[in-house]
Formats: structure tokens, sequence, C-alpha cells
């Protein structure tokens, strides 16, 4: 019986190692392939909030990784993108984490032009609720599109919230935690640009930090 035992273990075990292996194979494989489609998906969303009628000199020239986690949700440094035409500043696109969604973190891209008023916002990555919090994603739903053009009016300004809490923007049936977490987020980038618009271009460079 001991000696079966035995056996039993060494092949369990040998079973666990061979799983491990091949997870950490796959793992290393895959690895390159999802930066690269992080990377595509960014420049996407870029060319969108700050397409190139907006600058005249490259983005990524004009990167700078910013840790605030007061505005941006995050200890982690985020990238800050500044388009620049003729030497003058026209927007920002501004990663950002919405830390308190549904079922996690969140994680945006917030463009807002020189004149304080928002290009757009665009979601990078979650892991919401399908058919319910997933609408925050443009291919589900034109609820992000509500964000276009609008401007927050001093850090007390009422509307930005969801019209359950007597604000501005509409939240999902059944998915109230969703939306407010966006709009919460994207309130906070803007306070960021309104109060502390000298750290979107003194922070380091994205090369020398992420």
């Amino acid at each position: 019986m001991l000696e079966t035992m035995r056996k039993n273990g060494l092949v369990l075990a040998a079973f666990a190692l061979v799983c491990t292996a091949l997870i950490a194979l796959t793992n290393s494989l895959t690895r390159s392939t999802i930066i690269e489609q992080e990377q595509a998906q960014l420049l996407q969303v870029l060319n969108e909030l700050l397409p190139a009628s907006t600058h005249d000199e490259p983005l990524y020239e004009h990167c700078v990784a910013l840790q605030s986690p007061q505005y941006l949700g995050s200890r982690n440094p985020l990238p800050v993108f500044t388009a620049i035409k003729q030497g003058e500043i026209q927007g920002y696109a501004i990663e950002a984490i919405a830390p308190d969604g549904y079922s996690g973190e969140i994680k945006l891209v917030v463009g807002v032009n020189a004149d304080g008023t928002l290009s757009g916002v665009r979601v990078l990555n979650h892991n919401e609720t399908p058919g319910l919090g997933d609408k925050i994603e443009l291919k589900k739903s034109r609820w992000l599109l509500d964000f276009d053009g609008k401007r927050l009016n001093g850090a007390d300004d009422p509307r930005w919230a969801v019209r359950n809490d007597g604000g501005q923007f509409d939240a999902f049936t059944g998915a109230t935690i969703t939306p407010r977490a966006v709009v919460g987020a994207v309130r906070k980038v803007l306070l960021l640009v309104n109060e502390q618009p000298q750290l979107l271009t003194t922070a380091p460079r994205c090369g020398e930090t992420l």
C-alpha cells in the first residue's frame, strides 16, 4: 500500500511539473503577441483621440510617465501623450485606471483638448460583466461618446456623476457600478488637467521609466 501511494505521488508530482512547464512555455510564447496587440490597440486609440491634424511632431517624442494615484488611479506610472503643433499644445491622451469597476480595474485613455474639453474616452482593458458592464466598449454601445466635448467646471461640478446620483451621464440597467467608475476616473483626469497641468509635461519621459 505504501509503495503504491509513493508511486501515485510521484506520478502526480510529475504531472504537475509538466503542466507548470507547459503553462510557462505558453505564457512565454504568447507574451510578445499580447504586447504587440496592446501596442496596436493603443496606437489606434491615440489616432482617434489625437489625430494627425493635432500634431506635427511624433507623439512618442512627447510622452511622459506620470505617477499620480490621486488623479490617475494607479500607483504605477502611466503614459501621457501630448499633441504639439507649431510649438503649441493641442491636447493630451492620458492613460488612467478606474480602480472601482464591478469586476476590477478598468483601463482607460482620456483625450483632452487644449481648451479643457474632452476629445473622447476609450477603454483599453476591463473585466466587466458581458452583456451589462461591457457596454463601456464602443463596439457594444455608444455610451462612451457621451463624453465627447464635455468639460469639468471645478471640482464641485455636480454634472460629473451618473443620473442615479444626480449627474448627466446615463447608467446601465443593472450595472450602475461600471459607468460610475468610468465617470469618476474621467473626472479625475480633467481635474489633473485643470489643477496640475505642469505635471503633464514635467514628469519623466516614457523611456526613462516604462
